[in-house]
């Protein structure tokens, strides 16, 4: 019997902009797609950033995008396999995302089943791919929930600041909530200390004073994203820091994050077949 693939989602979540969530999703898909890996990403933002980051430079004149495949779900219409996703040069596949998807989250909140649309979506795509990664729009609106009622696990990036670190509790608590009433399988992957700047005694303490408020209860990535200039510039390129600057720190610690990613997922498999039998 050969057993179907079923894709891990995770959705890379925090309602804080500028946290690195784009960045992430992009450079950790194609990290994971360099270990063999066959990945779609989800750009679930009405800004298309993930979009325009990976060289769609113009997502409003795209004639499908996430919208377009929302829209079908909340009409039942069925999704044909393949429809709306874009080939990147990297080896990920890509759902875009442009403003119109803000129309679309105005109008699921009329919308039977609202919080499932995204499942919905991606139904189809979860037997065609080893990792589905969200990324997801920097607030705890309707679409954020779509996210969370659809992922396996969340990732959440926080640049190492103290002030982000506030705003953690109440993902925290909405995360809870969606696990209580829409997704109790929902898992928290890890927080990921983005921006990261190891040389200076006040970056050292928060990213010590996040792993002690929350490394008791949550896992805390041992990898880090180091802050870079280089980084910053590859959203403009349309290429991930693979192919921007392949030997730089940054792209080391992508490719450090898909390896712990990667064995979390293996170790869930295995606690799940283990439970099945």
């Amino acid at each position: 019997m050969k057993i179907s693939k079923k894709a891990t989602t995770i959705a890379i979540v925090n309602q804080k902009g500028g946290t690195g969530k784009t960045t992430t999703c992009e450079n950790l898909g194609i990290g994971l797609a360099m270990e063999g890996k066959k990945v779609l990403l989800v750009d679930a933002d009405p800004q298309g950033s993930l979009t325009i980051s990976m060289g769609w430079q113009q997502p409003d004149e795209l004639p499908t995008t996430l919208s377009t495949l929302m829209a079908k779900a909340m009409n039942d219409q069925s999704i044909p396999p393949g429809e709306g996703i874009l080939h990147h040069a990297e080896g990920v596949d890509l759902i875009p995302a442009n403003i119109e998807l803000a129309g679309r989250e105005v109008s699921l909140v009329n919308c039977m089943n609202r919080e499932k649309m995204l499942k919905q979506v991606l139904e189809g795509a979860k037997h065609e791919y080893d990792f589905i990664l969200l990324d997801c729009t920097p607030s705890l609106g309707m679409l954020t929930v779509n996210a969370l009622a659809a992922a396996d696990t969340t990732l959440i990036p926080v640049q190492a600041q103290y002030l982000s670190a506030k705003g953690l509790e109440q993902l925290l608590q909405t995360v809870q909530k969606v696990r209580r009433q829409i997704n109790p399988k929902l898992k928290i992957e890890g927080i990921l200390l983005t921006m990261t700047d190891s040389r200076t005694n006040y970056g050292k303490q928060i990213s010590n004073l996040i792993r002690q408020a929350y490394g008791k209860h949550l896992k805390v990535f041992e990898q880090t994203i180091p802050r870079s200039v280089r980084a910053a510039e590859t959203s403009a390129a349309g290429k991930s820091i693979f192919a921007y600057d392949p030997k730089g720190k940054v792209a080391e610690a992508y490719k450090s994050l898909a390896k712990e990613v990667l064995a979390d997922a293996d170790r869930q498999r295995k606690l799940s077949s283990e439970r099945a039998r």
